[in-house]
């Protein structure tokens, strides 16, 4: 079903930060109900002072939302520039308009943005007014019997699967009415000027943006998601989803994804449950960020607080250069410098690599993937680090220490992956993609140290839970 928009007076305001789509959107359909969609973005300080490659790949967003809005209606996004808490409200003055519609990206950074947003439209008689699609549940709804947020993935994901997800909500109409404003040209906004890498070989390797390319990545996943459970750890395979761009901008949401996912689990071996359970811990993650605003910044186990990570110097440089001669975490780090992902399953090697054989804050990595990443996701980065860390919720144990050339042999048994970042195309396109002066060798070549690496991370641990 879906809902054509039939304005009413004046226009209604839809404020986007997220969630460039038509299907399942209730805050463009709530804009819709006051009248021609005014549809905004805001780019503010807040949006300036994200990493890089994600700021590259929101302008892609931006840009494949604002064609599909002209085919539906002959007008584009308003977009504008300066701080929200000012912007809005002279878009108030200037329409007559009475509330402001938004997709609640329920974010520490958008909370304090929306505070202030508010306490600036009540002078004016005007509000904001909050709308879900970012998670598959309000916080609210998913609790513990006392009343708090859930701390381990196993009882959330139960007490999710009992309750139920939201169900989605009916998609625009395919001709709408949009109010057209006087805004900065979208052709000539650049987002990310200062890409260490630039753009041209992220381009390259970029997967298609927007909301069409979205749904048909997810059909053609679920059309081959039977080994999906079994294959979703190989970087060497084509295994997975490829949607945590998609979802990370809200050119699709978790509530439509799980509802076109739960329609093929009849008669499924095992792989689209498996997903499922993998959109879960993507809800987890922010249902503990909003529980836990800190956690990209603080351990969410106090304890650790005090525990002796060490900081910025020659082995955080060589890491983020991919250049630890362990052929896995290499490998990991290349792919993301070229094409702004990397698998899953590499993540948590790479991000061990760095927390326990070399010891490093985990801060660093996560701020070195939030600058690198095309689906960077405040929660599922800060949780994951933390997670592979051993300091934060349902943490893998500290002992816990992946050995890369274990990892490798395991995933990646035939080297394919390896191979390609360290010896054949990708690793071409990682020496276009390095600035000079890195200096890089023309080779790739490994080294030892793993054994050293890991006495050194376990002696560390025992002598803080001593101290």
């Amino acid at each position: 079903m879906t809902v054509s928009g039939q304005p009413k007076g004046g226009p209604g305001i839809l404020w986007l930060s997220r969630d460039f789509r038509f299907q399942d959107n209730p805050a463009m359909l709530a804009a819709l109900r006051q009248g021609p969609l005014l549809p905004v973005f805001v780019l503010d300080g807040q949006t300036r002072a994200q990493g890089a490659t994600s700021r590259w790949r929101l302008q892609q967003a931006l840009i494949a939302f604002d064609a599909e809005l002209r085919r539906r209606s002959g007008h584009g996004l308003t977009l504008l520039e300066g701080e929200a808490d000012r912007v809005l409200p002279e878009l108030i003055r200037q329409t007559g308009a009475v509330e402001v519609h938004q997709s609640d990206w329920p974010a520490p950074q958008m909370r304090r943005v929306q505070d202030r947003v508010r306490a600036a439209l009540k002078p004016l008689g005007a509000t904001l007014v909050l709308h879900p699609g970012h998670l598959l549940a309000h916080p609210a709804r998913v609790r513990t019997g006392a009343g708090g947020a859930y701390r381990v993935y196993t009882p959330f994901a139960r007490a999710l699967r009992a309750l139920g997800p939201d169900l989605p909500v009916a998609a625009v109409g395919a001709r709408i009415s949009v109010r057209d404003m006087p805004a900065i040209p979208l052709d000539r906004l650049e987002l990310a000027p200062d890409m260490a890498r630039g753009a041209a070989v992220l381009a390259e390797h970029a997967l298609p943006a927007g909301e069409a390319a979205a749904l048909a990545r997810l059909e053609d996943f679920l059309d081959h998601a039977a080994d999906y459970a079994t294959q979703r750890d190989r970087p060497d395979l084509d295994a997975c989803s490829g949607l945590s761009e998609h979802l990370a901008l809200g050119e699709i949401s978790p509530r439509t994804v799980w509802a076109m996912a739960s329609d093929r689990l009849r008669g499924d071996a095992g792989g689209i449950a498996k997903f499922l359970s993998e959109l879960i811990w993507r809800e987890f993650a922010w249902h503990l960020l909003i529980a836990f605003p800190q956690m990209a910044e603080r351990a969410w186990r106090p304890e650790w607080d005090g525990f002796p990570w060490r900081g910025a110097g020659p082995d955080l440089t060589r890491w983020q250069r991919a250049e630890t001669g362990m052929a896995l975490v290499d490998a990991g780090l290349r792919e993301m410098w070229v094409t702004g992902r990397m698998h899953n399953r590499v993540r948590m090697v790479v991000a061990s690599y760095l927390t326990k054989h070399l010891l490093t804050d985990w801060r660093l990595g996560l701020a070195h993937f939030e600058d690198c990443l095309t689906d960077w996701d405040p929660a599922s980065n800060a949780m994951n680090w933390q997670w592979v860390a051993g300091c934060g919720p349902d943490a893998a144990p500290f002992f816990r220490i992946f050995n890369p050339e274990k990892q490798a042999a395991q995933y990646d048994p035939q080297g394919t992956y390896r191979q390609h970042w360290l010896k054949g195309d990708g690793a071409q396109a990682y020496l276009r993609a390095t600035p000079p002066r890195w200096n890089l060798p023309p080779d790739w070549r490994e080294s030892g140290g793993l054994e050293a690496g890991r006495a050194r991370a376990l002696a560390a641990y025992g002598a803080f839970r001593e101290g």
